[in-house]
């Protein structure tokens, strides 16, 4: 039995999805979420073989919860479900661990297909981006890019997407379960190392890299 965790903000979806994939023998969805944090909780908790994940999501956006789940859950797979075909969005995805990358526009029988060959242990992309071979994306994965980033801690993300949505210190610290000074140290140490000044320039980075819609 392949066990599967869908994440995405859209309820339609998720329950289009659950209905397809539950239809497919040897399928059974242990869980469903539509935020990015939980997504990650989920994964931790359940220990999935399958996270279908949107790249866009409220809490953490589908890169922030692929390295989460890498360092979380070896064992499971993800592949993103995306209306982004745009390349940077598919090789970093890849980059940071994802297994496979299909369009929202797929058919269900891709989808399926996709499944299958992840949990094959094999790298599934959408038709859609057939023109660039599975190599040249393996390829671009396996450079080294220098981005601020990715020195963030999961933590600090976690603060950076919050703040970005517009949520206080008090607010973020009561979603986090952590203390106000915690938070305000993580937003302090983020704004720092992404050279950020205040919370306008936090909004137009967030915006700029794709972590809100």
């Amino acid at each position: 039995m392949t066990t599967i965790i869908l994440a995405d903000d859209h309820q339609i979806l998720r329950q289009g999805l659950r209905k397809l994939l539950e239809e497919e023998p040897g399928f059974h969805i242990i869980g469903e979420t539509g935020d990015g944090i939980e997504a990650t909780q989920l994964v931790e908790r359940l220990k999935p073989d399958i996270l279908v994940v949107d790249m866009i999501m409220p809490g953490l956006n589908g890169l922030d919860v692929i390295r989460s789940v890498r360092q979380r859950s070896e064992y499971t797979r993800i592949i993103v479900l995306s209306m982004h075909a745009n390349e940077a969005y598919v090789v970093e995805a890849l980059r940071q661990g994802a297994s496979g990358y299909l369009l929202k526009e797929s058919s269900s029988t891709e989808l399926i297909r996709a499944v299958r060959e992840v949990v094959a242990g094999r790298r599934y992309l959408t038709a859609a981006l057939a023109e660039r071979t599975l190599d040249t994306y393996a390829e671009q994965v396996g450079r080294t890019i220098s981005d601020p980033y990715d020195l963030l801690t999961e933590r600090e993300r976690q603060v950076l997407h919050l703040a970005a949505e517009g949520q206080s210190n008090a607010e973020i610290a009561e979603r986090l379960s952590i203390g106000v000074r915690t938070v305000e140290t993580h937003r302090a140490n983020l704004m720092n190392k992404l050279a950020l000044k205040n919370q306008n320039e936090l909004l137009r980075y967030a915006l700029q890299r794709g972590l809100l819609k």
